[in-house]
């Protein structure tokens, strides 16, 4: 229960800093919009090849989107120890990386939800039939995404390095996003489950793995 109130806690103060500023939620949706409107303008391919690498090019806007918002995750942190400080009012490490995560995944899912229409608009795709699995495996890779990425920025607190997490980040995300990519291109074609169902399952593997590692490990890569 007090897990719950801490994070809780957290969360609202997140929220309100970013209410407060509009910075980071801000700057995800204009880096978005401006990605899928380049894109759009740039890429002169065949049909086909596009439907064929509609959702890697999705992924490619969320993977650089996600990474702008994530590196900013303790930007508040990293002033006055103030990390130290919140980490003795919560008493749990594992507290600060789930409702940062939490925090993260709400503005990334903002994002996504306004882009995704977007992409299937400017790039003339048709909607796919199953377009709750194709939302709900989009998603399901998110929430690893957000969760390793958020973990890894806790790099950026002391050095204040941000080109570090998409070079430790990125290689470390390549299965999880090549199974949603194929996972989603199976669905954008109308195909079964029964095709496209252990995608799903190695989604759901990784998610469980860049979850509970962070967690495990997330107060031994803040004391070093």
């Amino acid at each position: 229960m007090q897990l719950a109130k801490n994070i809780y806690a957290m969360l609202c103060k997140d929220f309100k800093a970013e209410f407060r500023r509009k910075e980071i939620l801000s700057s995800m949706l204009f880096f978005s919009l401006l990605m899928v409107v380049i894109m759009n303008f740039t890429l002169n391919i065949n049909k086909d090849i596009l439907f064929e690498n509609f959702s890697g090019l999705i992924w490619i806007v969320f993977l650089f989107t996600g990474v702008l918002g994530i590196n900013r995750s303790f930007i508040n942190e990293r002033t006055n120890d103030c990390y130290l400080g919140i980490n003795l009012a919560v008493g749990e490490s594992s507290t600060i990386l789930i409702s940062k995560a939490a925090s993260n995944l709400a503005f990334i899912s903002i994002v996504q939800t306004i882009v995704i229409p977007i992409f299937f608009i400017l790039f003339s795709i048709k909607w796919p039939l199953n377009a709750f699995a194709f939302l709900l495996v989009n998603f399901l890779g998110t929430i690893g995404f957000v969760f390793l990425g958020t973990f890894l920025s806790v790099l950026t607190i002391n050095n204040n390095s941000e080109i570090l997490l998409p070079i430790v980040l990125f290689p470390l995300l390549i299965p999880l996003i090549l199974a949603v990519v194929q996972a989603s291109n199976l669905i954008l074609k109308g195909l079964s489950f029964q095709l496209w169902g252990h995608w799903l399952g190695l989604i759901l593997v990784f998610d469980f793995l860049y979850i509970v590692v962070p967690i495990l490990l997330f107060n031994f890569l803040v004391e070093v």
